[in-house]
């Protein structure tokens, strides 16, 4: 890699194994650690000299926090003006179930349709940092679709492998995109194996959920738009739809980096972390609860909430520490709840949001009514994409 001190924004210092802590170099293309076998994450130095400040003048996308983003020079950075999504104050239902503050994040609004723009934008300028020729995906549907946008943008190769099941929509989008489409029988985690053969040669960077470390540099901006958006101060609870969990696992990243960089005042509490997962593949949630010691065998069906049928999830244990760090929990939602709450956002907040969004609020509504939050905190729920692509799995569903 061919960049000079002058030029390098990044303040990324190393990267670090998930389980063991050994360290890696930023300045070579790593997928999993090699000591673990596990998740590599990017460690900065996060001195208090940077000062937040600096944001002002800003633009409002995810890049406006790039001394805190891997990507060392500006010329790799492929984007498509992601981030920065609206906060929106959800007063009606607020006023329906006697909550005192009820806010949404509304990830739908980014590119592509989702919050994976975020991870993917930051994946494919990484890749294009390294040289990298084309990427691969296993995906449920949105990450797909953002990767042959980027990939798209960034002149690189697309190759999508995703469930026959997937709506047709998601599989239309990378098509136009020019990528590559393969169709798998099952789901994430048997696409996964199918990735893994076309990419037998290694030629292609695969860029699953947690397999490279750059996604979650991505979905941590989530967390540092969570913070500033609340001028420096934090929801009591964050409720999070955790399929692969890099979301979860990067806003809980972005609040401990903006501690280290004295962004949040120390008197500031951490938001307890909520993981929502569908009734139909609930691995976190058995996990989380004793029934089983880990997901590695865990069998799942598919739901209508696409982004939440990861059976085998490789950030399991990253996504516990956040729950058992926050003092969160994990809940699951069925699918008529998940319909329920898409008829609840749409007819009372005017929000067509994706059935993960509404898994979110139906989470909160279970978790309020045995006090498990009270209706005084302030809330917060996470919606991670646009309803209009789960048109295939929804339509007809609706109750006049």
């Amino acid at each position: 890699m061919d960049i000079t001190l002058v030029d390098r924004l990044s303040r990324i210092d190393h990267l670090t194994c998930s389980n063991c802590g050994s360290t890696y170099s930023p300045f070579q293309q790593h997928t999993l650690s090699s000591c673990c076998h596990l998740p590599l994450a990017a460690q900065y130095e996060l001195q208090h000299s940077l000062s937040k400040s600096i944001l002002a003048k800003r633009e409002a996308s995810m890049w406006r926090y790039r001394e805190l983003l891997p990507v060392l020079s500006e010329k790799n950075v492929v984007s498509l003006g992601e981030g920065f999504t609206p906060i929106l104050e959800l007063q009606n239902l607020a006023r329906q179930y006697n909550l005192s503050n009820l806010l949404l994040k509304d990830e739908g609004q980014n590119p592509t349709g989702s919050f994976k723009a975020r991870g993917l934008s930051m994946a494919i300028s990484k890749a294009k940092e390294f040289g990298t020729e084309g990427c691969i995906v296993p995906t449920a549907g949105n990450a797909g679709v953002a990767m042959a946008a980027y990939c798209a943008k960034a002149g690189m190769k697309a190759v999508v492998v995703m469930p026959r099941h997937t709506p047709e929509a998601f599989k239309e989008e990378c098509y136009w995109y020019g990528a590559e489409v393969v169709l798998v029988d099952g789901l994430i985690n048997d696409c996964a194996a199918r990735a893994k053969e076309i990419n037998a040669d290694g030629k292609l960077l695969d860029v699953s959920t947690l397999k490279e470390p750059y996604r979650l540099e991505g979905k941590k901006t989530m967390g540092y738009e969570i913070a500033e958006q609340f001028n420096w101060q934090l929801p009591d609870v964050i409720l999070y739809p955790a399929g692969g969990g890099t979301g979860l696992i990067g806003i809980w990243k972005a609040f401990k980096e903006l501690q280290a960089l004295g962004w949040l005042d120390e008197h500031v509490k951490l938001p307890r972390m909520i993981a929502v997962q569908a009734a139909n593949c609930q691995p976190l949630v058995e996990t989380y609860f004793g029934r089983q010691q880990n997901a590695q065998q865990y069998v799942g069906k598919p739901t209508i909430a696409n982004g939440l049928a990861v059976p085998r999830p490789i950030g399991e244990q990253m996504m516990l520490q956040v729950i058992q760090e926050s003092g969160g929990t994990a809940i699951s939602i069925s699918e008529e709840e998940m319909l329920e709450g898409l008829r609840e956002l749409g007819k009372s907040e005017g929000l067509f949001v994706a059935p993960e969004g509404a898994a979110v609020w139906m989470a909160a509504r279970k978790l309020i009514a045995t006090g498990a939050i009270t209706k005084s905190e302030n809330i917060l729920l996470l919606n991670t994409g646009s309803g209009q692509k789960y048109m295939a799995n929804i339509t007809g569903m609706h109750n006049y």
